[in-house]
């Protein structure tokens, strides 16, 4: 299959979008894990709901991290794909642009997974305000 110099082009607009989404969830996590030592510092007594969410603040933080590089990749190989199609290397072109979908695949795949996570923990959150309000 040929592609032309165009294709690798029309990638560029959803991979920076999706670095930028992916940039936002790294600030508010880390945002949340200042205000997470913050509530473990002024409410000992909740350690273990906090411990939680840090535990999984860790993972999330993991996984956001190698959804970058790996959006970072993706982008880097569709650049190297219009610059190999502008020197005639087609067919080496058409394998680096391959590489740059799976790159891609991966970077969502992983997002998806970090969704999941999240959902977990809004449940720790929701469990921890539904013990509170049960006590009252």
């Amino acid at each position: 299959m040929n592609i032309d110099i165009s294709t690798p082009a029309l990638l560029f607009p959803a991979i920076t979008l999706l670095l930028l989404a992916f940039t936002n969830r790294f600030v508010a996590l880390a945002t949340l894990a200042r205000g997470l030592r913050q509530r473990l510092n002024e409410n000992p007594d909740m350690s273990d709901t906090i411990l939680g969410q840090i535990h999984n603040l860790k993972t999330r933080l993991l996984l956001i991290r190698n959804m970058q590089a790996l959006g970072i990749g993706s982008f880097f190989s569709c650049v190297l794909s219009m610059v190999l199609m502008y020197l005639s290397r087609q067919q080496i072109a058409d394998y680096v642009f391959g590489l740059s979908l799976f790159l891609l695949l991966g970077s969502l795949t992983l997002s998806f997974i970090e969704t999941q996570i999240s959902t977990k923990a809004l449940k720790i959150e929701l469990s921890d305000l539904e013990t509170k309000s049960f006590k009252k």
